[in-house]
């Protein structure tokens, strides 16, 4: 199977900033709970602009990083694994699977408590550490494995994005909300009138965001929005979308994302870890990642295959998929972006990141060691 330039480069760079990210979370989480605690937490709870350090960067960088994920999400609709309806189901209905099944989970745990709008977080996979940890095994992944994974990943966050955008919305201001969407639409007919510079885009874009962010819908929002009014014309090499995408994948991977890794992972380890682990929101989350994405992304493919919807490609088989499935758990950069939107209380977002990451280490270390050995058998 051939794959383009830009899916190759954008899977080199992911992998990358899978190891990237460990590095920064090992490092966030010695930091806090060193003799350095107090100055480091301090520097993220530091008031720029009237806001603190880390919520420009959830509000304002993370927009950066959910504009690079519409620009693959739409790559990949054009012209990607998504652009032709029967190889796009597989990874389609894995993602739905992937979604509903650990949500189910997390509200077994959680529903009619205070902490049933945490159902989101073991919804997400993290592209960068589950390819990072698939890139371990080398040659020995098949191409059409890695290609499920990665449309996987991206259909998971735009499933993600429609949660927050539905369930994580506060109180609406209607006005700036319309004033935002205004600018979406100048934006898209900009496209229609095949308008290519990116200036115009990138400036509207700045205006939408403000707006956005002061109309009670997530701010990051309007990075995705941006992403499908920039023209994408005919995917090459000289579109607009295409320039944009290849320039934001490395400061993304290595720039935006460590820093978001740096100021969510700054956990405080105190208190009974028994007790914490054993809290609902704990357990639900804990399920949900490891447990409920694997079942549910090889259960919904399994299911496609039988009905006759979808079909396996022909260098896959369904404990490799299982396999993919468990790296789906973890959860990470979402997970916890999640989190912060989901909760009010500082106990319950710190608790939850750190089963976040517990989990998401759980499922990593489980889906690669599946996969070292399903992998070794085929090839």
């Amino acid at each position: 199977m051939k794959t383009s330039k830009l899916f190759k480069d954008f899977f080199e760079s992911e992998k990358s900033a899978g190891l990237v990210l460990i590095g920064c979370t090992i490092l966030s989480l010695t930091l806090a709970n060193s003799s350095f605690s107090t100055n480091y937490l301090d520097f993220f709870h530091m008031q720029i602009a009237g806001h603190s350090a880390t919520h420009w960067i959830n509000d304002g960088l993370m927009t950066i990083f959910f504009l690079l994920i519409g620009l693959e999400l739409e790559r990949e609709i054009y012209k990607g694994e998504l652009s032709n309806l029967k190889s796009a189901l597989l990874p389609i209905l894995g993602a739905l699977g992937g979604m509903l099944i650990p949500a189910g989970l997390f509200l077994l745990f959680n529903f009619g408590t205070s902490t049933q709008s945490g159902a989101g977080i073991p919804m997400a996979t993290d592209i960068a550490f589950a390819l990072g940890i698939l890139s371990l095994l080398g040659k020995r992944v098949p191409t059409s494995l890695k290609i499920f994974l990665t449309a996987l990943a991206v259909i998971d966050d735009l499933g993600a994005i429609i949660v927050i955008a539905i369930f994580y919305t506060n109180d609406l201001i209607f006005t700036n909300l319309f004033i935002a969407l205004g600018i979406f639409v100048i934006l898209l007919i900009f496209n229609r009138m095949k308008v290519r510079n990116l200036i115009p885009y990138l400036i509207g874009g700045v205006v939408m965001w403000y707006f956005m962010l002061h109309s009670g819908v997530h701010a990051t929002i309007t990075g995705v929005l941006l992403a499908f009014a920039i023209p994408f014309g005919n995917g090459d090499e000289k579109s607009t979308s295409f320039i944009l995408q290849h320039f934001l994948h490395k400061p993304v991977a290595f720039i935006i994302l460590p820093i978001f890794a740096l100021a969510n992972t700054a956990i405080v380890i105190n208190g009974n870890l028994s007790q914490t682990i054993t809290e609902n929101y704990s357990l639900g989350i804990a399920s949900g990642l490891i447990i409920g994405k694997p079942i549910g992304i090889f259960l919904f493919t399994l299911l496609g295959v039988i009905f006759g919807i979808c079909k396996l490609p022909q260098d896959v088989n369904w404990k490799s998929i299982f396999g993919v499935g468990l790296l789906g758990g973890i959860g990470f950069t979402m997970s916890i972006f999640v989190t912060l939107l989901a909760y009010d209380n500082e106990l319950i977002i710190n608790n939850s990141k750190l089963i976040i990451l517990i989990s998401s280490l759980i499922a990593g270390i489980l889906g690669l060691i599946t996969l070292n050995i399903v992998l070794k058998k085929v090839r």
